[in-house]
């Protein structure tokens, strides 16, 4: 949702300029500050920023996103796998054209996927659907390395394939072979995708895979054992937010027509979030749909995601708990300029309303406001002890 002033928008941000009656209470009743979700040396991804927003140093416990993934799915991992996540991209003869193969849907993709299961899994690797784009690639056996350099395919739009293939990291022969064995395997099953009949009818074909960000099975501390034996649980649509909370020991909550884009079921997760407070202490609720606006460069289609997200989900949440003691807190979890339609490592806005939390002289929700908060500027697990007061 954090995104840069504009000039179409008389010099304000998204978030500035759209109707946020619901984030601009908190901030106005509350508190705000600013707050780093992507540090240096880490991915400017998803997984480091979610773990950095729960409070889990990146240092001390990054596993790369395709384990998070194949964790959330319940995929078992042995110590000698490698778990990749393996987006269904749209090539465009040699160019990256499209990050989520015109985000397909997710009968198409699991047909896909599926389909390069039955053809090409081998004692090597297997291939698993996840929801929409959002796949898994597991390699199976030590001749495997996860240490490698890759390139996220939404921030690689409109560059050169063979610009952005692997690239062994060290000089193991491992990571060579790793390297040589998944950029061979990215052009082999490309014929079969584009041949395929559900590509047929698609406007933009989903006709190559694009494995990235690897790793080991995680191992995390509990949420309970970092913060005092607070319940919590996590609702999303995309296996990396649900992957990330499974490991530290969020109960995971899954929503009819949760779907990681602008259609998804905003009054469920509304609904699904108050209800999960009867039996928990903490919600932590993701929406994916302004990321995937900002990566397709939609300022139209952002702007009514941010302002659905207020209305039909924090709006009804707000309703909902009118008469109770809760603690509100909101932000990003990381920026997507949609200019530049790629993640950047500025710190986000955060607003936090609860009773153990001063009132400052912010008036609204927003990125230039929130610099200006008394609650500064936070790293680490900060956040996370503020806002649960501990």
């Amino acid at each position: 949702m954090a995104d840069d002033p504009l000039p179409e928008l008389g010099g304000k941000t998204p978030v500035e300029y759209a109707d946020t009656p619901n984030m601009d209470w908190i901030a106005s009743e509350g508190a705000s500050g600013t707050f780093l979700t992507l540090p240096e040396g880490y991915p400017t991804s998803s997984d480091v920023a979610n773990m950095s927003v729960l409070g889990y140093d990146p240092a001390q416990h990054y596993t790369g996103r395709g384990p998070l993934e194949a964790f959330s799915q319940g995929i078992e991992m042995n110590a000698e796998d490698s778990a990749w996540r393996c987006n269904l991209i749209h090539a465009d003869g040699d160019t990256l054209e499209g990050y989520s193969g015109g985000h397909i849907n997710n009968a198409d993709a699991k047909c896909l996927i599926e389909g390069l299961g039955e053809e090409f899994n081998c004692d090597d690797f297997t291939f698993y659907s996840g929801v929409s784009y959002r796949n898994i690639l597991m390699l199976h056996g030590d001749k495997f390395s996860t240490n490698l350099n890759y390139e996220k395919p939404d921030a690689s739009q409109g560059k050169k394939i063979e610009d952005l293939l692997l690239k062994p990291a060290d000089n193991s022969p491992e990571a060579k072979f790793t390297a040589d064995f998944l950029n061979d395997l990215m052009y082999k099953t490309r014929p079969f995708l584009e041949q395929h009949p559900i590509n047929k009818t698609r406007s933009q074909s989903a006709n190559m895979i694009w494995p990235w960000s690897p790793g080991k099975k995680p191992n995390l501390p509990s949420f309970k054992q970092k913060y005092g034996n607070i319940s919590g649980a996590i609702i999303s649509a995309v296996d990396v937010i649900f992957g990330l909370g499974k490991c530290v020991g969020l109960e995971m909550i899954k929503v009819p027509g949760a779907t990681g884009f602008v259609d998804t079921n905003y009054e469920g997760k509304a609904d699904a979030a108050v209800a999960a407070l009867e039996d928990h202490d903490f919600v932590y609720l993701h929406v994916e749909a302004v990321d995937e606006c900002s990566h397709l460069g939609d300022l139209d289609l952002k702007l009514k995601a941010v302002e659905d997200i207020d209305k039909r989900m924090i709006g009804r949440v707000r309703e909902k708990l009118a008469e109770r003691d809760i603690t509100y807190a909101v932000l990003p979890d990381h920026p997507v300029p949609v200019r530049l339609r790629i993640h950047t490592r500025d710190p986000v806005p955060f607003a936090i309303l609860g009773n153990h939390i001063k009132k400052d002289r912010c008036s609204c929700f927003s990125e230039v406001e929130a610099k200006h908060g008394s609650l500064g500027y936070l790293t680490g697990d900060s956040l996370m002890k503020l806002i649960l007061n501990c």
